[in-house]
């Protein structure tokens, strides 16, 4: 096992990228002009950030990059709890240079305005599509779910070995192909901090949901397919 430093190290960086080439691909390439990446372009990106991570970092720290993933592996018996705010913290350190990154890139254009958006998550007004709390707060949930269930699963000693990072990392590509138009698609509260903190104003006083919907939805998820998963033997 690798020592704690290094573990956070791996965190640290492996959100950093998480950040930089999901949120940089929304701000920078999504729209651009003829050629924008688009919808599909942006939760592609996603998920090719945590597919590659889960490769480079994978075998050091896990390669949680998101606080859902770390307290969801923590109820699903996977994760020691003396470990979870050590890597919630580098998580969120990560997320928020990333996020200076993309700031000091964006704002390298003409006309840029942070308030925009800059890949911040939102409801009602601030939702891509204009849902309401109530319908992101079920997504987020739902979806967190259903992501900390495929990392569970891909991740069993009794599944196929070697292919978790690929199974993870089209989940993640999934999900947002769902739910980009209606939250921005979080899933991840390190992810929604970094970008939020440089919008301020609505992007911050709505950022309790990308925490409590995530966190939440990651420990159903992990407790539930520990329950699911068990075996008389384990």
């Amino acid at each position: 096992m690798d020592s704690i430093a290094k573990r956070l190290g791996a965190e640290f960086f492996g959100t950093f990228w998480l950040v930089l080439g999901g949120c940089g691909s929304a701000i920078l390439a999504a729209a651009f002009p003829e050629v924008g990446i688009g919808l599909l372009g942006v939760a592609l990106a996603f998920g090719l950030t945590v597919l590659t991570m889960a490769f480079a970092v994978g075998h050091i720290s896990g390669c949680h990059l998101n606080p859902a993933v770390s307290f969801g592996l923590w109820a699903g018996g996977r994760f020691p709890a003396k470990d979870l705010f050590p890597y919630v913290a580098v998580q969120v350190l990560g997320a928020i240079v990333a996020a200076f990154v993309l700031f000091l890139i964006a704002t390298g254009k003409a006309g840029f305005d942070p308030a925009a958006g800059f890949a911040s998550n939102g409801y009602g007004d601030h939702s891509p599509g204009g849902y309401s709390l109530t319908a992101c707060l079920i997504t987020e949930i739902v979806m967190t779910f259903m992501f900390l269930f495929v990392i569970m699963g891909a991740t069993d000693k009794r599944a196929p070995q070697g292919f978790a990072p690929i199974a993870i990392g089209l989940c993640l590509t999934l999900i947002h192909l769902v739910s980009i138009p209606v939250t921005n698609t979080s899933v991840n509260p390190a992810r929604s901090t970094g970008v939020a903190l440089f919008v301020g104003g609505w992007a911050t006083a709505q950022l309790w949901l990308f925490w409590v919907a995530p966190l939440a939805g990651g420990m159903l998820g992990g407790l539930i397919y520990r329950w699911l998963g068990s075996t008389k033997e384990s």
